[in-house]
């Protein structure tokens, strides 16, 4: 990918282990870009990069979820700073700060960010040619009714 991404990690913590092993198998694309996760995921992240001897990425730690990292990435969505996120979701166990998840999921649909929240689409997007074609525009959503 020749393309520069800033990309958004985000994992529950019963989902962080598989984060940290997908993170692990697409280092080689990952250390070519921009990563901003919630605190716990960034920190575990860097340090197994570190473990395997992996350049390190560009990486930035926001708060973690429930203190308001979910709440900082979807205000960079907002502010278009975010390309892709990638959010592990625990759907088995209730979150504390459920509301915050849904904020931050809302803002990837109603600005177009692509949000991948199992590896398998994260497995599609990561890998997608798009990122590189010149020719592809995505459809901007219209909300000219909510646009002031």
């Amino acid at each position: 990918m020749k393309k520069q991404l800033t990309i958004a990690l985000v994992a529950h913590d019963r989902r962080k282990n598989d984060m940290v092993n997908w993170a692990l198998s697409h280092s080689e694309i990952l250390i070519q870009h921009k990563l901003v996760c919630t605190g716990t995921t960034g920190s575990l992240i860097q340090q197994a990069f570190k473990d395997a001897g992996i350049e390190q990425a560009e990486l930035i730690c926001m708060h973690s979820g429930p203190m308001g990292g979910d709440a900082e990435i979807a205000a960079m969505v907002v502010r278009k700073e975010i390309n892709l996120a990638i959010f592990l979701i625990d759907d088995l166990n209730p979150q504390p700060h459920e509301a915050d998840i849904q904020m931050l999921l809302r803002q990837c649909r109603v600005h177009n960010v692509p949000i991948a929240c199992n590896q398998f689409s994260a497995d599609l997007m990561i890998t997608s040619e798009l990122w590189d074609n010149d020719s592809y525009v995505p459809k901007i959503p219209q909300y000219k009714d909510f646009i002031r």
